[in-house]
């Protein structure tokens, strides 16, 4: 695209091919756009900025900040070109678009993950065997511990209690032996 040398007598450089005049030796287009693929971005350069405005403000730049200017001229061209409504808005329309549900993806994975963090590590295999009084959850835990309740060897014990007493209650309702 670009060189950071000069015209070495090779022939016109992309800019004067493209407007079909000779290039001179102290042409301020000769560094930046080669005779190939030089011509191609000097097009879309000139066809949105015009080469008089081109030169104009190349001249206006310092030498060592040129090079930079020619990038940035090339990339809107090219962009406004490719999308005359946009241009390069479009583009980095489309980037800020990407970064917002990128920080979404992030936030929400980050949520998640503080969340795992909270979840209470699982219990060694050895101390799985526990007193029915630490079965009971306490009321100050965010998230219920299932493996503290799924560890009690007495959780069935505790289940057959509470369906005998209901069965029990239920069926006094209908049943009074002292009638």
């Amino acid at each position: 695209m670009m060189s950071a040398g000069t015209n070495n007598g090779s022939g016109p450089c992309g800019a004067c091919k493209f407007l079909r005049k000779k290039c001179v030796k102290g042409c301020i287009f000769a560094p930046y756009f080669d005779p190939d693929q030089g011509t191609a971005h000097f097009a879309a350069v000139h066809k949105v900025f015009g080469a008089s405005n081109a030169s104009k403000l190349l001249l206006r730049i310092p030498a060592h900040k040129r090079l930079d200017a020619v990038v940035t001229l090339c990339y809107e061209a090219l962009a406004r070109v490719r999308d005359p409504v946009y241009g390069c808005v479009g583009h980095i329309f489309t980037l800020q678009q990407q970064v917002l549900n990128l920080q979404a993806e992030l936030a929400f994975i980050q949520a998640n993950l503080s969340t795992l963090q909270r979840l209470p590590q699982p219990q060694p295999p050895s101390q799985c065997a526990q007193s029915p009084s630490q079965t009971t959850l306490d009321s100050s835990s965010e998230v219920p511990s299932f493996t503290k309740l799924a560890s009690s060897s007495n959780i069935s014990t505790h289940f057959d209690q509470l369906q005998v007493q209901q069965t029990s209650t239920e069926m006094t309702g209908f049943y009074n032996p002292s009638d």
